[in-house]
């Protein structure tokens, strides 16, 4: 299965409660931290919710 490497690049300050709790759920937890996903359908819409927060690369 494909994956997708999420890296943080922006605060989490002053956002909402909802975008917070999606970076919180991808195992984002500080500024500039990677974490690898599975592509699912799941991973994808969080991603899509919080794109411009983060940086998204797709690995084979």
């Amino acid at each position: 299965m494909a994956q997708v490497k999420i890296t943080q690049v922006r605060s989490i300050i002053d956002r909402s409660k909802r975008q917070k709790n999606t970076m919180f759920a991808l195992g984002l937890r500080k500024m500039n931290q990677t974490v690898t996903h599975n592509a699912t359908p799941q991973i994808l819409g969080m991603i899509h919710k919080i794109n411009h927060l983060v940086e998204v690369e797709h690995l084979s």
